[in-house]
């Protein structure tokens, strides 16, 4: 058994049927494997503590030199006497999971079953757009603060949605601390400060509702959007409600004759909605050629995606920075105009917190029919609806 050298492993004989392992006569268990194809590569093979064989690999022969070879391999041996099994730890960082490994089984195991479709959307976004393109490849362990507060502080310019990465970091890692992935009291998004976020206020005055009226009037006239867009933003005024409440609405959750639209999945859980004068009238002009009370153009699918056509709309009516979800604020301060109680707007506008008008539900005196039908009466006057 010869010392490894240049010299040696040049000269030996190249077999032509199966491999052959020559070993090193300095260092015990490091050796070089040669295979008929002429390609050799260094090893250095153990028993572990607790008696399995390992054979770890320390390069190809032309790549890496004997000289270079051996010193890695009595740094190896030196592990395995302390009780280590390098091999074993290779192999577990091979398989280990990465952060697009996390974020996977974050949203099947965890967003997919507790998380409404609303709330969703925008993981999957940040995940496919932010967090994936930056730490996707990394390992779950191997990720550090750095590397999220370095995505953190790549985003500044856009601070809600920095922090609202650095927030779903937080739940990912926080659950790869739970599954197993992480030890306990790791998680790298410890320590780092959101960024100050200016509040958005943004409501459609009078006469921006006025404009959009009448805009929302000549599109249902010449019929240049869909009759289920311009149903869906006067549903919005005139009820108070989110958009993914209208969207997902079906004729079957609706009671016209007394005015009420049974929400099964509102951001607040189930709740009963009830609907304006004016309301009622528009969806009982409404053709039911679908389950769905705004149906889609695909057959059988609902209205799913109005945001192009509202900013259509919105650059007719000369409307500039309002989103969908604007109408929903709108509509609470409208209310505020005309002096409904603050806790009353909140059960109207389905607030998860502060409804106190519980016992007045379904009675002749409900503070909040009285609400929706004062306000819903007047958004109609303002959008010219009668």
């Amino acid at each position: 058994m010869p010392r490894l050298t240049k010299r040696v492993l040049d000269q030996a004989i190249v077999p032509t049927t199966h491999d052959i392992t020559l070993m090193d006569s300095d260092v015990h268990d490091f050796g070089c494997r040669i295979w008929p194809s002429g390609r050799k590569a260094f090893f250095v093979r153990y028993r572990t503590l607790e008696g399995h064989r390992r054979r770890y690999p320390l390069g190809v022969y032309g790549i890496v030199t004997v000289d270079q070879a051996r010193p890695q391999a009595r740094s190896i041996l030196a592990a395995v006497a302390r009780g280590e099994d390098p091999a074993g730890t290779r192999q577990a960082l091979r398989t280990a999971p990465t952060v697009a490994d996390l974020a996977q089984r974050y949203v099947t195991e965890h967003a997919e079953t507790k998380k409404k479709p609303g709330s969703l959307r925008p993981d999957r976004y940040n995940l496919r757009l932010h967090i994936l393109p930056a730490l996707g490849t990394i390992l779950v362990q191997a990720v550090t603060r750095e590397d999220v507060g370095a995505l953190h502080h790549a985003m500044r310019r856009t601070p809600g949605a920095a922090n609202r990465c650095l927030a779903l970091c937080s739940k990912m890692f926080a659950l790869a601390e739970q599954w197993g992935w992480r030890p306990p009291g790791s998680n790298p998004t410890r320590g780092l400060a959101c960024y100050r976020e200016r509040k958005r206020q943004r409501f459609l005055s009078r006469e921006d509702l006025q404009r959009l009226g009448r805009v929302l009037a000549i599109a249902e006239r010449e019929q240049t959007e869909m009759p289920s867009v311009v149903a869906c933003i006067r549903l919005l005024l005139l009820t108070g409600c989110r958009l993914s409440e209208v969207l997902t609405l079906q004729w079957a959750a609706l009671d016209v004759v007394r005015g009420i639209a049974r929400l099964e999945d509102s951001k607040s859980g189930p709740r009963d909605v009830y609907l304006p004068p004016a309301a009622v009238a528009l969806l009982q002009a409404l053709p039911r050629v679908s389950p769905w009370v705004l149906p889609g153009k695909r057959h059988g699918k609902p209205l799913s995606n109005p945001h192009r056509p509202w900013y259509r709309l919105c650059a007719q009516a000369g409307l500039t920075d309002v989103r969908l979800h604007d109408l929903w604020h709108t509509y609470g301060t409208l209310a505020g105009e005309l002096k409904v109680y603050p806790q009353v707007v909140q059960a109207v506008l389905g607030h998860q917190h502060l409804v106190t008008t519980e016992g007045y539900m379904h009675t002749a005196s409900d503070p909040v029919q009285q609400a929706v039908v004062q306000v819903g009466a007047e958004m109609a006057h303002i959008l010219g609806l009668g």
